[in-house]
């Protein structure tokens, strides 16, 4: 799973993408939503929560996420403290999500080894259809 949110200007209207594939690689969901006004960091967030959500849709036990998202990932991971109240909530909501997997892996990944989600976080943005 790769996930990824962005916004246009921080805060401004924002969107999340994520891409759901198999072990052997091929996808089996895309996720674009807008979001309407919001930060980049609460971006990423709902990208990771959308994704996580739509992977208990579909029945998968056993996920590797990958973000370019340091922020999200190390506190996800408990490595860094969560200091917005904004944030501690939605990463709240992750954790309620990553409970109903066998097993969760969160990975630091560079911007350019996520560029599908990124793409379809921007095709969210300019489709501005409000879904979160």
């Amino acid at each position: 799973m790769y996930c990824d949110g962005g916004s246009r200007g921080n805060p401004g209207p924002s969107g999340a993408g994520g891409v759901i594939a198999d072990s052997s690689g091929t996808v089996v969901a895309e996720i674009s939503v807008y979001l309407g006004v919001g930060t980049n960091n609460q971006a990423e967030y709902c990208s990771l929560l959308l994704a996580l959500e739509r992977a208990v849709e579909l029945g998968i036990k056993r996920v590797c996420c990958y973000m370019d998202s340091l922020l999200v990932v190390n506190q996800v991971n408990k490595r860094w403290k969560i200091n917005n109240e904004t944030l501690r909530g939605l990463c709240e909501n992750v954790n309620a999500v990553i409970v109903n997997f066998e097993s969760f892996q969160l990975t630091h990944i560079f911007r350019s080894s996520n560029k599908h989600a990124d793409q379809l976080a921007n095709q969210a943005m300019d489709s501005a259809h409000i879904k979160c």
